[in-house]
């Protein structure tokens, strides 16, 4: 692979990359204001308390399961907002001839978020378990393309989910990152053995916030606390609604004595991340670097999430001018992606037919 002197962004029609002239919908899909209660309690927080509200209710919005959603989905109204944000993010099965078109001549690079895109929600996040035949799929992929997976889970605890040797892990949002074992297909240089860990410096800090986010709410049946090594998730899918200020605000009162510690969401999780400036997308930058892709305009980065983090990624690949997001939602949502899937199933499809896409462009005769 020879490397360019600079980037040279690829056209938006080569990358098949739909027409965004519509304004977007918000992420996620407006919803009405909230209730008397609600609106009480958020006054009673004081500082900050309308971030951590918004946040709620943007987390509240999110859920799939939320009785409101159905019953606006029930009614038409999800339905018809889907379509028309169908219109600026297609399928990505739908337009699969034309994304494949963008790749000839460049070598596919395959990012793949965890939860929500290869494994389902589920209430608890430790049962996340993921298909077999999924798995077939991910390790056909990675026989013909380098493929990473990019998550806000601990690397350790997604390796066990994937239990594939071949691909490149990001855990904790990219702040633990390493490669595949030695002798895998796309094993470059530094393969092997862990790349890079940014965060290092704040593993004593994220284990005391832990500790404390364990004790501060055992008091909040459904809630639960997971330590992802460089972050710390706090999940409330399981937790009922009443509840989920008054969890929002115990996890703010023990941030407020870590100030090189940030707040942020995921879908029905609060998340605590060091304040350093690295995320999924400056992974995938890495990742790119790592591989030899970074100044290389015969690279196509293929990037499949779901998650408001994925959201990093997909902007990085809109900057690089090159590349193809697709979000994983059910749901119109704010996003950067180009093209969408709405659901596992659906990327284990797409997964399936770039592998049998490659093969026959292999058995093709070159004339």
């Amino acid at each position: 692979m020879t490397k360019q002197g600079m980037v040279v962004p690829v056209p938006e029609a080569a990358v098949a990359v739909p027409p965004n002239s519509a304004p977007l919908f918000q992420y996620p899909p407006p919803r009405a204001a909230p209730g008397v209660a609600v609106r009480k309690k958020c006054l009673q927080m004081g500082a900050g308390a309308g971030r951590i509200g918004g946040w709620v209710e943007s987390m509240r919005a999110s859920s799939p399961t939320h009785a409101k959603a159905a019953a606006a989905l029930a009614a038409g109204v999800e339905e018809e907002r889907y379509a028309a944000w169908m219109v600026k993010h297609p399928s990505a099965l739908a337009m699969f001839d034309q994304l494949v078109a963008a790749s000839k001549g460049k070598q596919i690079v395959v990012f793949l978020d965890y939860d929500g895109t290869l494994s389902p929600i589920v209430d608890d996040p430790d049962a996340a378990y993921m298909s077999d035949t999924m798995r077939r799929a991910v390790r056909s992929v990675a026989k013909h393309f380098p493929t990473a997976i990019v998550s806000g889970r601990c690397r350790d605890k997604v390796f066990e989910f994937v239990k594939l040797a071949e691909l490149y892990y990001a855990g904790s949002h990219g702040m633990d990152i390493k490669g595949p074992a030695k002798g895998s297909r796309h094993t470059k240089a530094k393969g092997g053995g862990v790349l890079f860990q940014p965060a290092s410096q704040f593993l004593p800090m994220i284990e005391q916030v832990h500790d404390s986010l364990v004790e501060k709410t055992k008091c909040i049946p459904g809630a639960k606390v997971e330590n992802n090594k460089f972050c710390v998730s706090v999940h409330f899918r399981c937790v009922d609604e009443k509840s989920w200020i008054t969890l929002a605000d115990m996890v703010k009162s023990v941030l407020k004595d870590y100030p090189k510690l940030k707040l942020t969401q995921g879908r029905m999780v609060f998340e605590v991340r060091p304040t350093i400036k690295w995320d999924k997308g400056k992974a995938l930058e890495f990742l790119l670097e790592s591989l030899g892709y970074a100044d290389c305009t015969d690279v196509l980065p293929v990037y499949i999430g779901d998650d408001r983090t994925d959201e990093d990624a997909f902007k990085v690949l809109r900057k690089r001018g090159q590349g193809v997001g697709i979000l994983v939602s059910k749901h119109p949502k704010d996003t950067c992606a180009s093209y969408s899937l709405q659901e596992p199933a659906e990327v284990m499809e797409f997964l399936l037919r770039l592998v049998e896409w490659e093969r026959l462009s292999k058995a093709r005769p070159k004339w």
